[in-house]
């Protein structure tokens, strides 16, 4: 049974803060994450753990009575910033007044984080002494340099780390904004306030800020590019289009900005793991559209399952969904995938990367876990095992279907956001995945769906599977190293079987939607 997801919509910002601080203070267990937005609460759970009906009389008890918890006293950050951003004067004049007014009125101001979003640890910050709405850029850059402070809407933020970027740019600071290894990840988080003190140009530290405090339980300090481990296992020989560690993925760090991340087809890595004797959640490598090559550093035993494409073990043809001794010396090759767009490399003990946040996948948009794998990588293998190899496989299995997929959906929470005719639409078309298609998401070219309201919508909670619709009427399909926040509606959801199965579409396939059958 996959996570479930509640949004629960408040008046203003400071409903959704007080909502916020509520719902972390006492949280039942099942309680997954919950990601503050502009206008909205989005509370994951399992509910195998926790019933919905259950979660929802929790949330709704802590909406009606958010004073009610334990709710601790918000931290306090003062936030060293130059002010010596590329768009500070004409920001200055487009609002009207002197850029030397502009600062005074930014330092001054008291802040709160009000949500997180677009990157982990990037901070939506909000005041009252604060009057200005801030037009954003018109061309957004392809590159904001981390520690970039700026201006959008009646926000300021500052990035955390290089991305692109079209908020307008006025000052600079030197703090590290989010550190998976530090007990306290991301700096800004929601419900913190902040005050910017000044400094001098020449007092600016233009070196890599350093780390905060550090935690018993991270590790790595984000993306490792060619980092060789310390243990025996596998040498990459040829990583193929992309070859990155994925495990199951991430949880409860979503409200700073951290993605789900991990496999996109789980079934498929559960399957490996389980051909092999290791736990469902070991982690493995995720092979895109194929062309890998590995040798064992000694004696292991692999299983690959997913995609389809010739499979060869020491020159030797060997079958998908079998675990297969791999001898020491002898090289492993994922040929070119005939079916399916992605497969799953798993070894006995599970590959033993560092945690970052809880897991060992690698998350290319927020820049946490291992790097996208290079030849001469070696790549560790651990001894998480939880019981011998299976005798015979779990289950028969075919090869994925890439042509046409038959896909589940369950309503959206802003369906109501469209035409009647748009809904019908949705489920009539047959939808092609476009060649805008990766780990962050998919785009499908088809019909346009109508919107009925006009505007843009605050940002709200995502989760992998929503099907949000930006203007131009064509749905993208959020997968695992989606944003956690977003300001498109979501007209509907994947369920949770369905988001594997969109795994492995390549650009060409067709996708038909059709309604969630009912629980048994």
């Amino acid at each position: 049974m996959g996570d479930r997801a509640l949004l629960l919509e408040v008046g203003s910002l400071d409903d959704v803060l007080n909502l916020h601080s509520a719902l972390v203070a006492s949280p039942p267990p099942g309680v997954l994450d919950v990601v503050p937005a502009a206008r909205t609460v989005l509370v994951r759970v399992n509910p195998g753990v926790l019933p919905l009906t259950a979660a929802r009389a929790w949330a709704l008890a802590s909406a009606a009575e958010p004073s009610a918890g334990a709710v601790a006293e918000p931290a306090e950050v003062e936030l060293d910033i130059v002010y010596d951003g590329q768009d500070l004067p004409e920001t200055a004049r487009v609002l009207g007044v002197a850029p030397d007014e502009l600062v005074r009125r930014h330092s001054a101001a008291r802040w709160r984080v009000a949500f997180s979003g677009f990157a982990p640890g990037f901070g939506y910050l909000v005041s009252d002494d604060w009057p200005f709405d801030v037009p954003r850029l018109d061309s957004p850059r392809t590159r904001v340099p981390a520690g970039a402070v700026g201006l959008a809407g009646s926000f300021t933020g500052a990035y955390p780390r290089e991305t692109p970027g079209g908020w307008r740019l006025i000052g600079t600071t030197p703090a590290r904004l989010f550190d998976p290894d530090a007990a306290r990840p991301a700096l800004l988080a929601p419900g913190t306030l902040v005050r910017f003190r000044p400094l001098p140009a020449r007092d600016a530290l233009r070196a890599a800020p350093q780390p905060r405090e550090s935690s018993a339980t991270a590790a790595s300090p984000g993306l490792a590019r060619g980092r060789q481990s310390s243990g025996r296992g596998l040498t990459v020989r040829e990583p193929g289009l992309l070859s990155t560690v994925q495990d199951l993925g991430r949880r409860g760090a979503a409200s700073v900005g951290v993605a789900e991340s991990g496999a996109l087809d789980r079934a498929a890595l559960r399957t490996a793991n389980r051909l092999l004797g290791n736990p469902e959640g070991a982690a493995g490598i995720e092979v895109t559209m194929g062309g890998f090559a590995a040798v064992a550093q000694r004696d292991l035993w692999v299983a690959v399952t997913g995609a389809w494409g010739e499979l060869r073990l020491d020159a030797r043809a060997v079958d998908p969904y079998t675990a297969h001794r791999w001898p020491a010396g002898t090289e492993l090759r994922l040929g070119w995938f005939s079916h399916g767009a992605r497969a799953y490399l798993a070894v006995r003990g599970g590959l033993d990367e560092p945690l970052v946040l809880g897991s060992r996948s690698t998350d290319l948009m927020a820049g946490l876990g291992r790097g996208p794998l290079r030849a001469g990588d070696a790549v560790a293998v651990g001894a998480e095992v939880a019981g011998p190899i299976p005798v015979a496989p779990p289950a028969a299995w075919g090869m994925p279907r890439d042509d046409e997929l038959e896909l589940e959906l369950a309503d959206g929470p802003r369906s109501d956001w469209f035409e009647p005719d748009a809904r019908r639409t949705l489920f009539e078309a047959v939808w092609t995945v476009s060649s805008d298609a990766d780990r962050i998401g998919a785009r499908l070219d088809g019909p346009e769906l109508r919107r009925a309201r006009t505007g843009e919508l605050a940002s709200e909670g995502m989760v992998p599977g929503a099907l949000q619709v930006p203007p131009s009427g064509r749905p993208t399909v959020l997968l695992a190293d989606g944003p956690v926040t977003g300001g498109y509606p979501v007209i509907a959801v994947l369920t949770d079987a369905a988001r594997d199965l969109v795994a492995q579409a390549r650009p060409g396939t067709r996708i038909r939607f059709r309604h969630q059958r009912p629980s048994p």
